[in-house]
């Protein structure tokens, strides 16, 4: 599962690393939440010939997928994931998995290990080794009210941790490399099937995973300090100091309904 995230580049380290044009400025963001708005990247409409343009477009949408097919919000459950093993098949994901994959920049993630003697857990930030920016692959879905009204939202697709991650937890967001780029968000000649090598684990030595404070549990914590680096707890004895679960899915956290 990816439960949260941050994005710390300015817009013109988003756009060179995306080949994007145009991005409107926006803050770091140390602890990006579900139903928080974030910004993914899709293919853009076919460009004339001769352009020299970029073919790709930013989005900002509602992270919580909400399928065109939903009657009404309220009823369905928020999905903030997809399980890449299933994402093509399985009715929620399967027409974004055709039409509109995405990329959702990203600066690392958060996990939390869970240790089940104590109920205590201990918050990691997963980043790329040495810093950076990386890509998740996401859907993105168009939803419309009855009334007219519109909304757009992702979901980030996760997969089996590879060992840098395993330790923390059993899944993490399947990273897109930039090499892949065209042909993950290539959604006129390239079909489920034809990317399905591409939903896996991160190279080994790609990611980091360095514990945090428990800051980070509480959304409203958005402040550079949720990354610093702690001394893990050694889980010997249930804490009693509150803030030590791992977070709740809504807790603090926008509404886009």
């Amino acid at each position: 599962m990816c439960g949260r995230f941050s994005l710390l580049q300015s817009p013109e380290e988003v756009e060179a690393f995306f080949a994007l044009d145009g991005l409107e400025a926006f803050p770091p963001r140390y602890n990006i939440a579900p139903t928080q708005p974030i910004l993914v990247v899709t293919a853009g409409p076919p460009l004339e010939p001769g352009s020299n343009r970029p073919d790709r477009e930013a989005h900002l949408v509602r992270w919580g997928l909400l399928p065109s097919w939903v009657k009404d919000p309220k009823d369905f459950p928020l999905l903030i994931n997809a399980r890449g093993e299933t994402a093509a098949t399985k009715a929620s994901f399967r027409t974004a998995m055709r039409h509109k994959r995405a990329l959702i920049p990203a600066s690392g993630f958060y996990e939390w290990k869970r240790d089940k003697a104590t109920g205590q857990s201990q918050a990691y930030w997963v980043r790329p080794a040495g810093g950076g920016i990386c890509a998740f692959a996401g859907l993105m879905e168009n939803w419309m009210a009855p009334e007219g009204s519109e909304m757009d939202s992702a979901a980030i697709i996760t997969t089996a941790a590879n060992a840098d991650v395993s330790f923390v937890h059993d899944r993490m967001p399947v990273t897109i490399m930039p090499e892949d780029f065209a042909r993950w968000l290539d959604c006129r000649t390239q079909e489920p099937r034809h990317v399905a090598d591409l939903i896996k684990p991160a190279p080994l030595g790609y990611f980091e995973a360095i514990p945090v404070s428990d800051k980070v549990n509480k959304v409203a914590n958005t402040s550079p300090d949720v990354q610093d680096r702690v001394e893990p707890k050694d889980f010997v004895a249930k804490s009693d100091k509150p803030g030590d679960s791992t977070p709740s899915s809504d807790e603090g956290q926008m509404s886009f309904l």
